[in-house]
C-alpha cells in the first residue's frame, strides 16, 4: 500500500531479521501493508506508511518488531486531524508539517 503517508523517515519502526522465523503475523496484522515476507524473514516493504498502531510489536511472537506506539510525527498528524489543534511531535525534523 503505497498511498498512505504521514512524514516521510521518521516511523520508529524497527525490525530483527535475526529473530524473526518467518511465521506472518506482522503481515497478518498491519492494517497498513507495511510487511512482506521474502528469504525466509519478514522485511518492511514500506516504512512511511506505518502508523506506529504496535499491532505488528504487540503480535510478534519472536519480539522480533519494535515500534514506539503512540509517539512521534504520526501521531502529532492523527490528533491535529482529528482535534483540529496544532501539536508538536517532539522529533528532530524540520519540516514545518511537524511543528
Amino acid at each position: 500500500m503505497f498511498g498512505l503517508r504521514y512524514l516521510p523517515g521518521v516511523a520508529t519502526l524497527t525490525l530483527d531479521a535475526e529473530r524473526c522465523d518467518c511465521c506472518g503475523m506482522c503481515v497478518t496484522v498491519c492494517p497498513h501493508a507495511v510487511f512482506g515476507l521474502g528469504n525466509r524473514r519478514a522485511q518492511i516493504v514500506d516504512r512511511d506508511a506505518c502508523m506506529e498502531c504496535g499491532a505488528c510489536a504487540k503480535n510478534c511472537p519472536n519480539e522480533a518488531i519494535s515500534v514506539r506506539s503512540g509517539v512521534g510525527c504520526a501521531t502529532a498528524v492523527i490528533i491535529r486531524a482529528v482535534r483540529g489543534t496544532g501539536t508538536d511531535c517532539g522529533c528532530s525534523c524540520e519540516t514545518p508539517r511537524c511543528k
